[in-house]
């Protein structure tokens, strides 16, 4: 399996919103001990097991280009890819496969190049008040509210692909699907 995180590459959007899906990668690799087999211009490619996880390294509007690179290189089927959105309140997380891009820049570039039958795995950012604010609500960092569960974020995310690994999509929805989220 392909496991994607969306973000964009750079230590000034490292802790950005934009960017949970490279936390939640960041996290996989130091869980599973999985070994970089790959950086370019365009990815960081690490493996464990018979699993690939994926950061690409363009930004959000290119993702497809390194995921579809990856995908036809290795051969792999199956993938996910895990994403803000900005739709679901901060903390929820959702699972899906299919559907549609629903303005992500990221989502839209994958869908162009391997098509929108892939598994995503959608963690919520909440959104600005403003929608003139999108661009500068997902580049921004996360509050101090916000910081406080962001860890445990994602590692239920993390927890929820490693059981997505051994059990299909519904199950793993049924298990770990959060849709209420309440900072106290």
């Amino acid at each position: 399996m392909l496991i994607v995180g969306l973000g964009n590459p750079g230590p000034n959007y490292a802790h950005t919103r934009h960017n949970i899906g490279f936390m939640v990668i960041d996290a996989l690799v130091a869980r599973q001990n999985a070994h970089k087999i790959s950086t370019s211009a365009n990815a960081e490619l690490f493996k464990f097991d018979n699993h690939f996880l994926l950061k690409p390294l363009t930004f959000m509007n290119l993702s497809g280009d390194a995921v579809v690179q990856v995908k036809s290189f290795y051969k792999v089927d199956d993938v996910v890819v895990i994403h803000d959105d900005l739709d679901l309140p901060f903390g929820t997380v959702r699972f899906k496969c299919g559907g549609g891009h629903g303005g992500h820049n990221g989502l839209r570039s994958i869908d162009a190049k391997i098509g929108k039958e892939y598994i995503r795995i959608r963690m919520g950012i909440g959104k600005p008040e403003h929608k003139g604010e999108v661009a500068s609500y997902v580049l921004s960092g996360f509050t101090t509210q916000e910081k406080a569960y962001l860890q445990d974020r994602i590692e239920h995310t993390v927890e929820a692909v490693l059981y997505l690994l051994q059990n299909g999509l519904e199950d793993t929805s049924s298990k770990f699907t959060i849709k209420k989220f309440q900072i106290q």
